[in-house]
């Protein structure tokens, strides 16, 4: 391992958090997109050619790799005369909303299963008594479903964030310079790879650790009856 320069660590540094603003951004709007195809999914569930429909999609994209179908949205897609003419070809055609799109599409897939697992562990009970009080179905899943779901997903939803997180270094590889892809650029110039990704990687870890410390917060405000804390 070569020696590690000090000032150039901290140059590489301050030039590899100039990507951090679309990192945040790419990890935000995939986390939004894909958390409300993911609540489509689940009430699709509620037929059986829906369950059907979200079942397969399910499969598909938690089946395959990421990268690939990043690769199959910008480079695949472009194949297509019907989708070169058509009105969605200016985003189409631009790695960012590519990269998106791909991003978005995987979430669903995961924070579906998330959100399923969470409805199913709301307790019935607690869904009777709204009704036994008068409340309508809407009601009763806004005020108490929902909720009680989300509280029961929590834990695995915020790993969910954190993969989202760190899966966004994938759009380095179609041209667009988030952390990774600055980090990508910075070797192909100096060579020096070792001090670069490990400035990468103390940025992503970071990051991680905000999330974790979010979640855990987030939860302990959520269940207090579990960690002996008033609300």
């Amino acid at each position: 391992m070569p020696d590690m320069d000090t000032e150039f660590l901290s140059g590489i540094f301050l030039k590899l958090l100039t990507g951090l603003p679309l990192t945040l951004n790419l990890t935000a709007l995939s986390l939004l997109g894909g958390g409300m195809l993911a609540l489509l999914l689940n009430l699709m569930r509620a037929s059986r050619l829906g369950n059907t429909i979200a079942a397969t999609y399910v499969f598909v994209f938690r089946g395959t790799p990421l990268l690939i179908q990043i690769f199959m949205i910008y480079y695949g897609l472009a194949s297509f005369d019907a989708v070169r003419s058509s009105f969605l070809w200016p985003f189409l055609r631009e790695p960012y909303w590519c990269g998106l799109l791909a991003l978005a599409l995987n979430d669903a897939a995961y924070t579906s299963e998330i959100l399923r697992g969470g409805l199913r562990a709301v307790p019935q009970g607690a869904v009777e008594a709204g009704r036994v009080s008068g409340m309508s179905r809407i009601m009763v899943m806004r005020r108490i479903v929902l909720p009680l779901a989300m509280r029961q997903a929590l834990p695995a939803y915020s790993n969910e964030i954190i993969s989202m997180l760190k899966a966004t270094a994938l759009v380095s590889t179609i041209t667009l310079l988030d952390v990774t892809g600055l980090a990508r650029a910075e070797v192909s110039a100096t060579y020096r790879a070792v001090e670069i990704f490990l400035c990468a990687a103390v940025i992503y870890l970071a990051l991680s650790l905000l999330v974790t410390r979010g979640a855990g917060w987030l939860e302990r405000r959520l269940s207090p009856y579990k960690f002996g804390v008033s609300a």
